[in-house]
């Protein structure tokens, strides 16, 4: 499956400041979940936030909460227990031209806008909420995959038994540039420079 941008969106789940402080490699994988979520802002992908007990935690980091459209609170940890499905469910539109009036609502025509049904995620603690988020996801039959630079748990071992199992439930495992050229999809897109100075800086 190639990224189509007009395809996907964005979920970025608890980059709060009391979870990365637990992080040797805070830097790297939150500059490069900041980098996709201003590369999502910019080919317009939509970008959601969810914060973990954000009375606790803190709120989300502000270079993550920047480029995020919303972003709702949570106690679970499955986002989507908690709001996430109706942000990331577009309304469809029924239209009634082209049907006879006679015909019964259930077999008339109905035409809708698609869903963007791809949902890519980043996030602290890949073995908690972003795979018990990414999960309920593959249960509401979403296409999800995990921006794997962009994600991170305090341990190794964790983050790595993560994605096994994510990956074993058909979750892609993508890295940002492959996202990022893959929604560009050609030199010639009018956002392809602006794009490779976010991904070079």
């Amino acid at each position: 499956m190639i990224l189509n941008a007009d395809e996907s969106q964005v979920v970025m789940i608890d980059f709060s400041s009391k979870f990365l402080e637990n992080f040797d490699s805070t830097n790297q994988f939150l500059g490069s979940a900041t980098k996709l979520a201003q590369i999502a802002k910019l080919l317009k992908v939509p970008v959601w936030g969810v914060e973990q007990n954000p009375d606790f935690n803190g709120p989300m980091h502000e270079k993550v909460r920047y480029s995020c459209q919303k972003i709702i609170p949570k106690l679970h940890f499955d986002a989507c227990e908690e709001g996430l499905i109706d942000l990331l469910r577009v309304p469809t539109k029924n239209l009634s031209h082209g049907n006879a009036r006679s015909l019964p609502k259930h077999l008339q025509k109905k035409e809708s806008t698609p869903d963007s049904s791809t949902i890519l995620l980043a996030g602290c603690e890949t073995h908690i909420s972003v795979l018990q988020t990414a999960m309920g996801l593959i249960d509401m039959e979403f296409d999800v995959c995990l921006v794997i630079d962009a994600s991170a748990s305090a341990t190794a071992r964790n983050h790595d038994c993560a994605l096994d199992r994510l990956a074993g439930v058909g979750v892609e495992l993508v890295t940002l540039e492959m996202v990022a050229y893959e929604w560009l999809s050609a030199y010639d897109h009018p956002s392809f420079s602006d794009v490779i100075k976010l991904l070079e800086n």
